[in-house]
């Protein structure tokens, strides 16, 4: 879709103050040798953060800059955002479309560690995911460099804790195996698999203040059950594994920083109220409470009191705190599942083909409940609609002479069995080909599910095919908003992926659809009360994210420390592609880039910075699909950076100031 063929329905300009901001403002003089924390609360919702469930981080916001219009990108997952935290590039540029992609070959065929060839949409919230892709595509798979490697570069310490998967990628060419097993980094990785064979080593000074201080070496394990749609999840927030990486920092890497006087750059990524909102047991098919309930409310208090103990730390020698700027972060914001409403009303439910069915286990227990959307719900809907046969690409069985395939998938067979599934494992499917284990798949559609919206891959560019799964997708009732890659021309009822920015200079594969599902409020204008259809195995009630929602991307940002201002309310769009970006430039540190997807400084948040910001409001309206409908893409532009608020697929010219509530 060229400039010219973009409809602006409404446009606004906001001025906070009397002068007009530079492209950049004067470099902080001597602060170059700063110590910056980034603490990430993953899942942290904007509206969650109260005086009652997080004091420290409301604390902070009244103490130092709160960014009170900021935003995760889209897709809003954990390891898109991750990469733009690390690199201040948007997904064009590294890449990381979301948590489930499409790797381009069968993870592992290489043999880096061990493993026998695999799927080919691997979850790469893993370490040796990561090191495969790295060892797959010229060594560095993101295509950009981070802010922990510039800065390991020039002699400041560096270390990321917590989370598996969002903490490797922050100095992600650290990971590169060696004898199939990871070499001791430079950077100081811990997360879950700290200790453990397929984890990342830890040098040895680490791991002798972690001993030193009485802390095992080996990362206390996370025990949070997901439940089933008979079993309620967890009742429990990550206190344990949090306590643990928590402790890491504060007992150990943090005061071996202090003895080498050696100036630190350190990411602490907190899995709860994430992982708890996912798992949580409050809300068992039913949206309410849903992911507001009193579990949920107990992990935002676990990642608030997390930050605490790094706080006071800090905060206890009064030289160190003077000198280190800390940046609170989350990757995205959340909502409630649901796999049957598609509306609010209580009235209107899914016609998916594939909700149709009865889900049985290799047990013969009904897995799914009746009328509701199982994993994988789009992969089957769209093999059908298209005619073609559907394969699992995280099963492999073996045929009679041996051969290994993935598992076939046929939602009409009674139950699961050892050679065919009802449904896709993690929901990810193949469909049209073989089935075989090639080194280029043969299928003709791939397709990522990931929770709040999937992945469409068309491997030969078959823009025939895009353009008929487009017009299947545009009939269907969960579908929240549609995007295509640019190559495939301008297709009635989507918006080019170069509006989001997901074209760029990545070397990874690219989608050639990206669809968000639907989200709709509870209570109107209440973000809290945010419910998504998910493509997910969690249950309706339990939370999920993902989508083009404004309770998605509408995310937690708080600045305090030396280089920022004090008690100021930053209204401006600012988002997590900008974060590395700014801190590299208090670091005086220069971010090399091989793409021009790069966030900004963030100067009206900086002392001695611009008091006046302007920035536009903005949409994008698409062509009308066979259905009638339309996406529409509401974003905020400051210069030439854009900012996603949500996009929404309603019926053509839909009018009102907000079409997407």
């Amino acid at each position: 879709m060229t400039i010219g063929k973009i409809m602006m329905s409404f446009a606004f300009l906001c001025i906070f103050a009397t002068s007009t901001v530079a492209a950049e403002t004067q470099r902080p003089v001597g602060h170059n040798r700063r110590n910056v924390i980034i603490f990430v609360a993953d899942g942290l919702r904007h509206g969650s953060v109260n005086m009652t469930d997080a004091p420290t981080i409301s604390s902070l916001r009244r103490k130092g800059v709160e960014f009170a219009n900021s935003h995760a990108v889209f897709p809003t997952f954990t390891m898109p955002n991750g990469s733009a935290i690390a690199t201040g590039h948007y997904l064009g540029d590294t890449g990381t479309f979301s948590n489930y992609v499409y790797s381009g070959y069968p993870v592992y065929d290489g043999g880096n560690f061990g493993s026998v060839a695999g799927t080919v949409t691997p979850f790469i919230e893993d370490d040796q995911i990561l090191a495969d892709l790295d060892d797959h595509y010229e060594g560095n798979y993101i295509n950009e460099e981070s802010l922990l490697a510039v800065a390991r570069n020039a002699g400041f310490a560096t270390a990321a804790v917590g989370k598996l998967g969002p903490v490797a990628i922050q100095d992600v060419t650290q990971l590169s195996p060696v004898n199939q097993r990871f070499p001791v980094p430079q950077t100081v990785i811990i997360d879950d698999r700290t200790g453990q064979a397929t984890g990342v080593p830890l040098p040895t000074a680490i791991a002798a203040a972690i001993t030193a201080a009485g802390l095992p070496t080996t990362a206390v394990a996370r025990n949070q059950p997901a439940g089933s749609n008979a079993t309620a999840g967890t009742l429990n927030a990550n206190l344990g594994q949090q306590q643990y990486f928590t402790d890491a920092v504060t007992k150990a890497i943090l005061p071996t920083f202090v003895r080498q006087g050696t100036p630190f750059v350190l990411v602490y990524w907190s899995r709860d109220p994430d992982g708890t909102q996912h798992n949580g047991g409050d809300s068992l098919n039913s949206l309410t409470p849903g992911i507001n309930g009193p579990t949920s409310r107990a992990a935002v208090k676990n990642a608030d009191s997390n930050l605490a103990q790094i706080l006071a730390y800090i905060n206890s020698d009064p030289k160190l705190a003077s000198n280190t700027d800390i940046f609170v972060t989350s990757d995205h914001g959340f909502a409630t599942i649901s796999k049957h409403e598609i509306a609010g009303n209580g009235k209107a439910f899914t016609a998916s083909y594939a909700a149709q069915f009865t889900y049985k286990d290799s047990t013969g227990r009904q897995e799914v409940n009746a009328g509701f959307l199982p994993p994988g719900f789009l992969a089957i809907d769209l093999a059908h609609a298209l005619g073609m046969p559907l394969f699992d690409p995280d099963t492999q069985i073996k045929n009679s002479t041996g051969q290994r395939l993935y598992a076939l998938v046929d939602p009409t067979v009674p139950q699961q069995s050892a050679n065919t599934r009802q449904r896709p494992n993690s929901g990810n499917g193949l469909i049209g080909g073989s089935g075989r284990i090639l080194d280029v798949t043969d299928a003709k559609v791939i397709v990522a599910a990931n929770g709040g919206s999937d992945l469409i891959y068309v491997p030969d560019h078959n823009k025939q095919l895009v353009q008929q799964i487009v017009a299947f997708l545009s009939k269907q009732d969960y579908v929240g908003a549609m995007f295509t890659e640019d190559g495939y021309g301008n297709i009635p009822g989507t918006i080019p992926f170069s509006s989001i920015n997901l074209m760029g200079a990545s070397i990874m594969p690219k989608p050639a659809i990206a669809v968000s599902f639907k989200t709709f409020l509870l209570t109107p204008n209440n973000l809290q009360t945010a419910v998504q259809i998910a493509d997910s195995t969690l249950q309706e009630g339990q939370g999920m994210h993902g989508s083009f929602g404004r309770d998605n991307t509408f995310n937690t940002m708080v600045a305090v420390g030396p280089d920022f201002k004090s008690s100021f309310v930053d209204s401006v769009p600012v988002g997590n592609a900008d974060l590395a970006v700014t801190l590299a430039h208090i670091l005086g540190l220069e971010l090399p880039s091989k793409g021009k997807l790069s966030g900004r400084v963030l100067n009206e948040a900086l002392r001695n910075g611009p008091s006046k910001v302007q920035f536009q409001t903005k949409r994008i309206v698409s062509g009308i699909s066979e259905a009638g409908k339309s996406t529409i893409l509401l974003y905020q532009q400051v210069g030439h950076q854009l900012y996603f608020d949500e996009a929404c697929y309603v019926d053509a010219g839909k009018a009102g100031r907000n079409p997407c509530r």
